[in-house]
């Protein structure tokens, strides 16, 4: 590779990077600032918190199954740069929209349309990422593009510590439009241009929902990557109500922002560790199997903890945060599965299908603790969770070193 042209690859990495900052910022501030903003706009009682604190964060993660399917397939037809730049542009006038709500249902639209502007962000970076950088160090540049993205929720929590929950909205704003300016200076995908004239099927679903081996390779892509959301959505968002005298009995209430904060902390350092494993024995499959046994234990250890004070809390959110951190060898395998006419429609898909699974996660967790109570209800959710993730990555094949330069689906004719 040549000095300009490294130059450009580790430019594109940063920008990357900093668009994932902001996109996890947006992503996590309403699970932080969740019980302050609803007790500004009027909802006070703890049940009516959970209950609309639910309702709320679904209409943002179907914002997400939404955003995933429209930017992936715009990722493969138009390209990757004009994605960013389109969701980038929607999450941040949407986040300036959020600071100035005043009732329950708009705020829920508005959590929907931020999540369709935020879908589009990773996926569109780690395949540009994927597809500029070489096959032995592309891993590289996808650890540090989630690494330093992940420590948004860090910054998310200090902001809203320092200033009102309205104010923290329109600061996420304020960086998602000074990010664009930073776009400016992106490239596009050598791959996605050498396929640009060519007469073949770009961003079609047809390819993954009318072809059985491609659709159930799709489907184990994104059970892997399950068991993380569960932690984050509900283990760690939910703090108050685990905390309560009807579950773990912790001395003092635990706070959900601190949580995700360390939370998050522990899933950058996980990345890390997790993307140099991947190198070092050269597969992401053994890496990912190592991270979802140790989220097993860390979440056994957080839901044994019966009387944790805040302080356990925090270093046991970051322990979890640290098994979990495999967010990035996830979504690269996802995107070194298929070929390079539908991988922006997989690498935005999939990490965005995973996100808004927890839809039907919280109704079954819900469900569940009617019956068992609120400690059964999480062992048994993270239990099913992991067996389907192992499962379904013991059905992939490994990808580390794959050249992803080919396309798919010679099947559909293009006229």
């Amino acid at each position: 590779m040549t000095k300009p042209a490294s130059k450009n690859v580790i430019f594109l990495v940063i920008v990357a990077a900093l668009g994932y900052f902001v996109d996890i910022y947006d992503l996590v501030l309403f699970s932080i600032v969740r019980v302050q903003s609803f007790k500004d706009i009027g909802i006070t009682n703890p049940e009516d918190i959970t209950a609309n604190g639910e309702f709320v964060l679904n209409m943002q993660m179907g914002g997400l199954l939404l955003g995933g399917i429209l930017w992936g397939v715009l990722g493969d037809k138009i390209g990757r740069v004009r994605v960013l730049f389109g969701s980038i542009l929607l999450y941040s006038l949407a986040n300036f929209a959020n600071g100035m709500v005043a009732d329950i249902n708009t705020y829920a639209f508005i959590r929907l349309i931020a999540g369709i502007g935020l879908a589009g962000e990773l996926g569109a970076g780690i395949t540009l990422v994927s597809e500029t950088m070489s096959k032995e160090n592309r891993g590289y540049g996808t650890m540090i593009v989630a690494g330093v993205g992940l420590l948004g929720a860090v910054a998310a929590n200090m902001v809203n510590e320092m200033f009102s929950w309205k104010t923290a909205f329109f600061v996420g704003g304020g960086m998602g439009l000074l990010l664009l300016a930073l776009r400016v200076g992106t490239f596009e995908s050598g791959m996605f241009k050498g396929i640009a004239g060519k007469k073949v099927a770009r961003g079609d679903v047809r390819l993954l929902l009318f072809n059985g081996k491609r659709l159930y390779k799709y489907v184990c892509c994104i059970l892997i990557g399950a068991p993380l959301w569960f932690v984050v959505g509900i283990l760690v968002t939910q703090a108050m109500e685990f905390g309560s005298a009807k579950a773990l009995n912790a001395t003092s209430p635990l706070s959900a922002g601190k949580g995700i904060m360390f939370t998050y902390i522990g899933i950058s350092i996980g990345d890390i560790l997790a993307g140099l494993l991947a190198q070092v024995t050269r597969s992401r499959k053994l890496t990912m199997m190592v991270f979802l046994l140790l989220s097993l234990v860390s979440v056994t250890t957080y839901l044994r903890s019966y009387g944790l004070s805040p302080e356990t809390f925090r270093w046991l959110c970051l322990f979890m945060g640290i098994s979990v951190g495999y967010w990035a060898t996830f979504v690269t395998i996802a995107s070194e599965q298929f070929g390079t006419n539908i991988r922006a429609t997989v690498t935005t898909t999939v990490p965005n299908f995973v996100r808004g699974a927890l839809i039907p996660i919280t109704f079954a967790f819900g469900a569940f603790r009617a019956h068992f109570g609120t400690i059964t209800a999480a062992y048994l959710m993270m239990g099913i969770l992991s067996v389907l993730s192992l499962f379904a990555l013991s059905q992939l094949k490994e990808t580390f070193g794959k050249d992803l330069d080919y396309m798919e689906g010679e099947e559909l004719e293009i006229s």
